[in-house]
């Protein structure tokens, strides 16, 4: 039996080679078995096999032992990452010359070329031969190969993971060389990750950086939403998820005055957005993501309800769009009343009701009632039943309250805010001439502990400031797809700074999801980042200038986040952070960003940082994941850390923990402290995961992806947390509602990755 070498040479197989190299990847991983590991990978062999496929068979078999201890993921990531350092350019020069000069375009901007060959040594020496990419886990490795790491116009892969890091940190701080290895070290000690858009198109001849883009729709005409969705292609083209408030459309059998027709309402249009959402497919690397945002009072919201639902006539349906309702608190109030609802076509008002919220709407709307100008009068919980049996059928749409984004926004001064994004935590304004855009990262909190366990606030702290001035510089060095997006962004600056791996890092200091400790380090995180955000904005405002329009903005009276929850006295008796001081700062000197936290997904950049996505809790100790980049086996070492050192990790135990489907709550040997730090969210009672988020809630500007997690949702359970969520004054009531699918008994769990979260994936 021969192999093909990389150079073409034929070679006879060399069994002792094969298991050599597992054993010096393996050299300090104990839970590995080389030998037995370099006899599966042998016997498994064809002829004519090609080294670099040697190393594939070899990362997937170790990757499929991972089941049985986490250590051989690390092996397998090891040897995918020596086989990819193998084929790709290690000299940073020589490789971004060639992808300057790629044909038929180049891959990255030659603007950059001379600052590179200028600081050569200092970028080769913090490149470090790339050994930190030695350090990422198998499944980020795959994720990073399959849709981010660049490639030739024949599909070689040219970058490594720390090129990738480094093509990041030039596009957001060179010429200056000192800040573009502060953020390389970060990005490469997944202490940050920047969002997807940023990861793809950093250094690029059109480099769109930012991750959201939220659009009011025109007008209420052919010109008006064919303009819109216009802008919605132009924003898909370059990776951005979007956002579109709807409320301003007429409604189905309205009057058309310019031709005497009448409208056939939202649900036509809809399918041609979900159309244009499935053709711009984001340069193939996925498809095109488009949120659509009606508030319940629209005379089209059945049919906009059931839009998504899995049966019925397909020509009704629209299932590549995602959908959102925009609640106000009048129809909650109604549903908890048990009163009447009313719906209104918006051809009908003679003021809009999407233009307002609070008081005036309330006022509005009731005098439209009792002018007769409802289509039509329901019971308001008959709606209500409709909204959860939509969201048990299809998971959508999101909960998002209107009264309570615009109460508690520091956009106030602008005007009322009318939907949010893809992913529910970005509450902006738009309008016509402006389209709201956000710029992402996420800081990686099991980076910010302790060796002991607990937050390292100096830590934490920095790096928070440190993301500010990254995004702060992605705002100006941007790519913007339509002219209005730059607009906005210009004026108002918005950026959305969120976390990942906090389930991890609970994991980690050994504390319950569901215990007032694990509150108490929420909340506690989120005032570090909200305080250093504000007093790094602060400090840019005074080094570059405040937005333009933060004067009449709420910060600019020196209220702020926490003011607007009412928690005023409680958060600055705290000895931790100095309030009062930053605030007569602000006031003075005012803020550089009119929004600063907004709590993301990070479905993607969590799995290419290894850690748990974002807020949620852990869905699984054992499960397979599907997505993009392949099926992989994950095992929570965490959890396998911690019974190996209580001795309960053995064939018994992986046999238990696979039967049960990655619960460990009825495994008897596993003591009752272990149970309780790895239940899964499914054994999680949603109430805290609802009051974690209102913990951290009055640190949040923005909002937040909070999912709802129910193994056999009802409407009953399903009432009862939607109206809990709003009774705790959240913005976002419902990301996703997450439910579990019918036992399979081929899967090691019940969880399959999904990847619409990977638009945003920041």
């Amino acid at each position: 039996m021969f192999v093909i070498k990389r150079n073409n040479d034929h070679e006879p197989v060399d069994f002792g080679k094969i298991e050599q190299r597992i054993r010096c990847h393996a050299n300090d991983l104990l839970g590995v078995d080389p030998s037995t590991l370099a006899q599966k990978v042998i016997s498994s062999m064809k002829q004519g096999m090609h080294t670099q496929e040697i190393d594939e068979l070899c990362g997937r078999i170790a990757a499929g032992k991972g089941i049985y201890h986490p250590d051989n993921l690390v092996l397998a990531a090891r040897i995918e990452v020596s086989s990819l350092h193998k084929t790709t350019e290690g000299n940073v020069v020589a490789l971004w010359e060639r992808m300057a000069a790629h044909t038929p375009a180049p891959l990255i901007d030659p603007q950059f070329l001379p600052f590179v060959k200028t600081h050569h040594t200092a970028l080769q020496h913090a490149l470090d031969d790339g050994k930190s990419d030695f350090d990422i886990s198998y499944f980020g490795l795959k994720t990073l190969m399959k849709s981010y790491l660049l490639t030739a116009h024949g599909g070689e892969l040219l970058e490594r993971p720390c090129m990738l890091f480094l093509r990041v940190a030039v596009q957001l701080h060179a010429p200056d060389i000192d800040k573009v290895l502060e953020c390389y070290g970060m990005l490469s000690r997944r202490e940050i990750m920047h969002a997807t858009p940023t990861l793809f198109n950093a250094a690029s001849l059109r480099p769109q950086l930012s991750s959201c883009f939220l659009l009011a729709m025109q007008s209420d005409s052919i010109d008006g939403i064919f303009d819109t969705l216009k802008q919605c292609a132009r924003i898909s083209k370059y990776a951005g998820g979007i956002g579109v408030a709807i409320s301003n459309i007429r409604g189905n059998g309205s009057y058309i005055k310019s031709t005497g027709g009448t409208s056939n309402g939202i649900l036509p249009m809809l399918r041609m957005y979900n159309n244009t959402a499935r053709y711009v497919d984001q340069t193939g690397r996925r498809k095109g993501s488009f949120a659509m945002y009606l508030e319940p009072w629209h005379v089209d919201v059945i049919s906009f309800l059931e839009a998504k639902l899995p049966h019925g006539n397909v020509n009704a349906r629209a299932h590549d769009l995602f959908y959102g309702l925009w609640v106000c608190d009048l129809f909650m109030q109604r549903v908890q009343d048990d009163h009447d609802w009313s719906l209104f076509c918006p051809n009908d008002l003679p003021e809009p009701l999407d233009e307002v919220y609070g008081e005036t709407f309330e006022r509005l709307y009731e005098q439209y009632e009792a002018e007769g100008r409802a289509r039509t009068t329901m019971k308001a919980r008959d709606l209500f039943f409709k909204i959860l049996q939509s969201q048990v059928e299809s998971g959508t749409p999101y909960m998002l309250y209107k009264d309570a984004v615009n109460r508690k926004s520091n956009q106030q001064n602008l005007g009322c805010i009318k939907s949010s994004n893809l992913c529910c935590e970005i509450t902006l304004f738009t309008s016509v001439q402006e389209v709201a855009v956000c710029n992402l990262a996420s800081i990686c909190l099991p980076k910010m502990l302790h060796e002991d366990g607990g937050i390292n606030f100096e830590k934490l702290g920095a790096t928070v400031e440190a993301v500010v001035e990254n995004l702060d510089n992605v705002i100006d060095k941007n790519f913007y797809p339509v002219e209005e997006a730059r607009t906005s962004n210009e004026r108002h600056r918005p950026i959305g700074i969120g976390v990942q791996g906090l389930a991890s890092a609970l994991m980690i200091q050994h504390l319950p999801f569901e215990s007032p400790e694990a509150l108490a380090f929420s909340r506690d995180v989120f005032e570090c980042i909200y305080y250093h955000a504000l007093r790094k904005s602060n400090a840019l405002a005074k080094a570059r200038g405040a937005y333009s329009t933060f004067a009449g903005s709420p910060a600019s009276r020196g209220v702020l986040q926490y003011d607007m929850w009412g928690n005023t006295a409680a958060v600055e008796a705290s000895a931790r952070f100095d309030w009062r001081a930053l605030k007569h700062a602000i006031v003075q000197d005012g803020l550089r960003h009119s929004m600063l936290l907004a709590p993301m997904p990070t479905a993607s950049s969590s799995q290419i940082a290894g850690n748990s996505e974002g807020i949620d809790p852990l869905t699984s100790n054992l499960y397979t994941r599907h997505t993009l980049a392949g099926d992989f086996v994950c095992v929570n070492e965490h959890l396998v850390r911690d019974l190996i050192n209580n001795n309960l990790w053995d064939d018994a135990m992986q046999k238990a923990l696979i039967k049960a489907r990655g619960s460990v709550q009825h495994i008897e040997r596993i003591p009752r402290h272990l149970k309780d730090v790895y239940k899964t969210v499914w054994e999680i009672k949603q109430r805290s995961v609802i009051d974690a988020a209102a913990a951290r809630g009055q640190f949040v500007c923005q909002s937040q992806s909070m999912n709802l997690f129910f193994a056999k949702p009802d409407v009953n359970t399903l009432s009862s947390a939607h109206l809990y969520a709003w009774k705790k004054g959240l913005k976002t009531g419902m990301y996703y509602l997450r439910s579990q699918a019918a036992a399979d008994g081929q899967s090691l769990s019940l969880e399959q990755e999904s990847s619409d979260c990977e638009t945003c994936g920041s």
